[in-house]
């Protein structure tokens, strides 16, 4: 007996349902993002697209409504990631998509690389990106240390209880961008509204946490042990360069684990995209704009992200001056 053939529609450009994450330092730039939130919430993180466990992006939208980014990627295979990124990764998606809203300084921290994330947690290091949408006048981020350092005098910091008076405070503005390798001491300062491309990861090593307390009135665990096992003490600068000439892809930051893209449209731009090796994320990071593909318009609003699948070789972006990152790996 043949096994009855299920059908699959063919793919589109996907968005996703944001995943919403009250934290202790969140604002309420991203509320508006589930209407379900009250205003006064204070809302850290809106995941866009994650397949971290636990927190899947379920689709909204158009013929896969309602499934699970998991699921889509089970039954799609290479034709939604990509050859290359399926036989690498599988049916695990390898990126997770943020946007960042911090009213308060988050905790100082650091992430693990790969080798050390999969002896100690089975799973992927943390290498990411930040761009800065929006910067209060005096909004900041902390990126390695203001001197140079090692191990001994980390633990003298550490143990003085001097670590805030040896982090590298940067001033940030709209657009600016910084790569965050493991091991980087980083926090995002109060202020500061960005996006966050990474690894498909959620470790986190916090060193300092403003000695400040969360709702039940507890300081949050920190993590020494694990942070001294994984800090990079080797000096580095963040402040990523590059060029933003209108209606053409400008070069950010390309690492092994994603490749991102700064696009300005004005008018109209016919993306080439990069399949069949590999799927394609568009975040906008400016103004409304519209996805043009087959003849089908799909709205992609100010603080949106899609997926479009590695089946998809070109589509066009309609839009009156609006930022985009264009991210495949």
């Amino acid at each position: 007996m043949s096994k009855k053939l299920i059908h699959k529609p063919e793919l589109y450009p996907l968005k996703f349902k944001p995943i919403l994450k009250k934290k202790i330092w969140g604002g309420q730039h991203l509320n508006y993002k589930d209407k379900s939130v009250s205003e006064d919430t204070k809302i850290g993180e809106s995941w866009e697209i994650s397949g971290v466990e636990g927190s899947v992006s379920v689709v909204d939208g158009g013929a896969l409504e309602g499934q699970s980014l998991n699921t889509v990627l089970a039954n799609y295979k290479e034709e939604l990631v990509g050859q290359s990124v399926y036989k690498r990764f599988g049916n695990e998606f390898p990126l997770l998509i943020k946007f960042i809203d911090a009213k308060e300084n988050l905790s100082v921290q650091l992430h693990p690389d790969d080798k050390i994330a999969k002896t100690k947690h089975n799973c992927m290091g943390k290498t990411e990106m930040w761009y800065v949408m929006n910067a209060e006048k005096d909004g900041f981020i902390i990126a390695d240390f203001d001197r140079p350092m090692n191990k001994n005098d980390y633990l003298k910091a550490v143990k003085n209880k001097s670590i805030k008076d040896v982090l590298n405070h940067i001033n940030v503005t709209s657009g600016d961008v910084f790569f965050i390798a493991p091991g980087l001491i980083h926090a995002i300062g109060s202020g500061v509204l960005l996006a966050e491309i990474q690894q498909t990861s959620d470790i986190t090593y916090r060193i300092y946490d403003w000695n400040r307390v969360d709702e039940q009135g507890k300081f949050r665990t920190l993590h020494q042990q694990e942070a001294l096992d994984a800090i990079d003490f080797t000096s580095k600068d963040p402040s990523v360069n590059y060029n933003k000439t209108t209606n053409s892809l400008n070069k950010v930051v390309y690492n092994p684990h994603f490749k991102t893209d700064y696009l300005h449209v004005n008018g109209e731009f016919d993306l080439d995209l990069y399949s069949p090796e590999s799927f394609c994320i568009l975040i906008n990071v400016g103004v409304d704009a519209e996805i043009v593909f087959e003849n089908r318009v799909f709205s992609i609003a100010q603080q949106e992200t899609y997926l479009i699948p590695a089946t998809i070789s070109r589509l066009k972006l309609k839009a009156n001056s609006s930022d985009f990152l264009v991210v495949h790996i």
